[in-house]
């Protein structure tokens, strides 16, 4: 295989007001290989490939672009794409109600004697899939379709286009581990015909597993390419190169200060939204100390947003039966206010379409759900509003130029520090986390894990949800394991591990 140079960045730089989100940053892709760019969020690492494809066009930034031996001046997205670089992007930008055939070849659409050719399109798109490893009708919508399968023709789409250089950005974030395997498997394959792949993830376990090279983007700057063949990379130097200091600890130390049972659900059991025999939560049982940090582990739709939810409030299915304790006292949470009222927080694990609204900016947005504390009257105390969004955005080292910013603007990281700060300013008793650190780079985990450990030390209660054991592990006192929508264990601290975890997370009641 030949490995000349596909693709060249040099010396880019990309300012917005306030913020040099690139500077002075070189890439050098080899054909053929599968490129991985890593970095905390914030890092610059989208920016980057938003150069690259066009969508901030050239003279928009300093630096030239060499393509295939040539330098281009991309316009805009179409112009990178006719050149064959397709990027496909976190937010798959596919229209549900289309069927995935349109999709495929939405405005780029075989003719025939000036009418659109449908038995071509169907015939091609048939070709397509099976290039992916996609075996559904091309007439079946989008909608009808899991993640999974629509982050499959994205990527037929761009083979469509005859895709040279083929950019994925956190390509597997929301996908579950048989999807993830199934797409770097297929990344293996287009590298074996011959197309480029750059990669942008977080996952550093899948970046091992499947990169050639790896560039580390650090603070707007690139801080080194590691050729995984020749360097012995393993995740503790990509960590290494992405923080600029060895993470031997991933997470802060902390002594935990665990007092009495505050909070009890008992037998809890609830039916789903539109099944009508089936539960989602089958007689849960658990409680929460004061002080305590209480981590759920479960394979992915286990069950255990559907359980947080339908705590906080009843904000998820259909309610049978159980009963909530809270200091002693039994108390009915019907709706998300009076779950609000009872001293519970929940930060949903996607962050843009349940805890963001992204139209406002920060300082609205961190006194959203406790409005009451700074209404003076009926009106809403703007300077306050700015002092409280000030104090949050000191405290948590949101990376932003100021609290007037929109939230779009943010990086995933910092959004997500802004949702707990919308949270933590009710003051709660107990925090449910769905995911809080899902698409959020090492070091903005670390300090997301400090300021819940900051939580715990103030005596309220905090359970997470993650996906992740290795964060389970680091940051609970005790871990309950749920599968198909039932606890089926909980162990204490010293007595988890990812084998005893697992374990139970695969194991229907308790026959472990």
């Amino acid at each position: 295989m030949d490995h000349h140079t596909i693709l060249e960045m040099r010396s880019i730089t990309k300012e917005f007001p306030g913020v040099k989100a690139l500077a002075d940053v070189s890439l050098t892709v080899s054909a053929g290989e599968i490129h991985a760019i890593c970095g905390e969020n914030g890092a610059g690492k989208s920016t980057l490939m938003k150069v690259l494809s066009g969508v901030y066009p050239h003279g928009d930034y300093q630096g030239s672009i060499v393509f295939q031996g040539e330098e281009v001046r991309f316009r805009d997205i179409r112009s990178s794409e006719a050149a064959g670089i397709v990027i496909i992007h976190q937010e798959l930008a596919l229209i549900p109600e289309l069927s995935i055939a349109e999709n495929i070849f939405l405005g780029n659409e075989p003719t025939r004697f000036g009418v659109i050719d449908w038995d071509q399109i169907n015939s091609s798109t048939l070709e397509l899939m099976a290039r992916v490893g996609l075996s559904e009708d091309p007439t079946t919508k989008i909608k009808d379709i899991g993640v999974g399968k629509q982050q499959l023709v994205e990527i037929a789409k761009a083979l469509s286009k005859s895709v040279k250089l083929l950019i994925l950005d956190e390509p597997t974030a929301a996908l579950n581990e048989s999807d993830s395997q199934h797409l770097l498997d297929l990344m293996a394959g287009l590298r074996a015909k011959g197309i480029t792949c750059i990669m942008i993830s977080h996952k550093l376990n899948e970046i091992e597993q499947i990169a050639d090279s790896i560039t580390i983007i650090r603070d707007g700057r690139t801080i080194e390419t590691l050729h995984v063949r020749n360097d012995g990379v393993d995740e503790d130097r990509i960590i290494r190169g992405m923080v600029g200091r060895s993470l031997d600890s991933r997470f802060p130390d902390h002594t935990p200060n665990i007092g009495e049972t505050f909070f009890e659900v008992r037998d809890w059991t609830v039916g789903h939204p539109s099944v009508a025999d089936r539960l989602v939560c089958k007689g849960s049982n658990f409680h929460v100390r004061r002080g305590e940090v209480v981590g759920f582990a479960g394979l992915m739709g286990a069950g255990r947003t559907e359980l947080a939810r339908s705590i906080f409030g009843r904000s998820y299915g259909n309610f049978k039966s159980g009963r909530i304790f809270k200091d002693g006292k039994e108390v009915v949470l019907k709706s998300v206010p009076q779950a609000i009222d009872h001293g519970l927080a929940y930060v949903t694990e996607d962050r843009k379409s349940l805890g963001l609204n992204l139209l406002d900016d920060i300082k609205a947005t961190t006194v959203s759900a406790n409005l009451r504390k700074i209404t003076n009257g009926l009106v809403v105390d703007r300077d306050q509003e700015f002092t409280v969004a000030e104090q949050y955005r000191k405290s948590l080292r949101t990376k932003t130029p100021s609290v007037n910013e929109g939230i779009s603007k943010l990086s995933g990281g910092n959004q997500q520090k802004v949702v707990l700060a919308k949270w933590m300013f009710t003051d709660p008793d107990l925090l449910i986390l769905d995911e809080p650190t899902r698409g959020i780079d090492v070091g903005a985990k670390f300090e997301i894990y400090g300021i819940i450990q900051k939580l715990a030390d103030q005596g309220k209660g905090v359970i997470v949800i993650s996906s992740e054991l290795p964060e389970l592990l680091g940051l609970s006192d005790r871990i309950y394991t749920i599968f198909e929508g039932a606890i089926t264990g909980e162990l204490a601290r010293g007595e988890a591990n990812q084998e005893s975890l697992m374990r139970l997370m695969t194991a229907s009641r308790k026959s472990a």
